[in-house]
């Protein structure tokens, strides 16, 4: 069904090469400056599956052209905890790479986990830890598109993270490399919980992306992982967990965040990166 999702949405982006696909988290709104932006196709128009709605994504695929360059937007993203599968959580890698999408660069919001991330900085993530009980590779997947064992040792690619931090740099964000923890949700940890994330040595914490990232690398791109901290995680603050608080902090690095992907992402057209 992917397959043939594909080949309806090649027929509507029409020539050019697919250079990146680029992907939206909660919060955050994703545009190329001196691109051309494409009229947006509702997820619902695309994927074999229900859309869930959810608060701060807006589930449609934009196509940007820049001569015979595309860049693919997903504006939202797929949870586990909205109830979808794991393949469905990993159906947006998996239609970019048969889009022909050589990159996977992601976005997302974070709980940060070390009090020495502040809120609005970004993590751009060197590794991951899944403890969301679930992989998109079980059953067929294997069969589908080999290998069956995919390494992971370099799943967020060194070349992009060191063009991430140097960009992330020069349009001031406060900004590191860290480990990324994927946890179901959708209620937010307990300070115990924290607790023991930071001690496993996680940095930030989400409920997204890694689902992505294992499908992305088994199906041969690059992935990098851009997480804004947009909050301390819980009993790091000493108040409540709010997901407007996400949103806020979203819209607060919006215009930095845009200006960081121009620039990373020509480095990716260029093949600097």
């Amino acid at each position: 069904m992917l397959e043939e999702a594909a080949a309806r949405v090649a027929g509507r982006l029409g020539p050019g090469t697919v250079r990146v696909a680029l992907v939206a988290g909660s919060g955050i709104q994703l545009g190329l400056g001196g691109w051309q932006r494409g009229d947006p196709v509702p997820y619902a128009e695309i994927f074999p599956f229900a859309i869930h709605a959810l608060l701060g994504h807006t589930p449609t695929l934009t196509p940007w052209r820049r001569g015979g360059d595309i860049a693919l937007v997903f504006d939202g993203r797929f949870h586990l905890y909205q109830g979808y599968s794991p393949a469905q959580a990993a159906a947006i890698p998996r239609l970019s790479a048969l889009l022909g999408a050589p990159v996977y660069l992601a976005t997302n919001a974070s709980g940060a986990l070390d009090a020495e991330i502040a809120p609005g900085s970004l993590v751009v993530i060197r590794d991951h830890i899944n403890l969301q009980g679930a992989n998109p590779l079980v059953g067929e997947w294997g069969r589908w598109r080999k290998p069956m064992f995919p390494d992971m040792t370099n799943a967020y690619d060194p070349a992009l993270r060191r063009a991430a931090l140097a960009h992330a740099t020069a349009v001031g964000f406060a900004v590191r490399e860290g480990i990324y923890v994927g946890l179901l949700g959708p209620s937010y940890e307990t300070p115990a919980e924290v607790r023991m994330l930071g001690a496993m040595g996680a940095d930030v914490v989400g409920m997204s992306t890694v689902q992505e990232v294992i499908a992305a690398v088994h199906c041969g791109m690059r992935v990098a992982v851009l997480s804004l901290a947009s909050n301390p995680a819980a009993g790091l603050a000493g108040r409540p967990l709010t997901h407007e608080e996400v949103l806020e902090a979203g819209e607060a690095a919006k215009g930095k965040l845009a200006m960081l992907l121009d620039r990373l992402v020509d480095d990716i057209v260029a093949g600097r990166a």
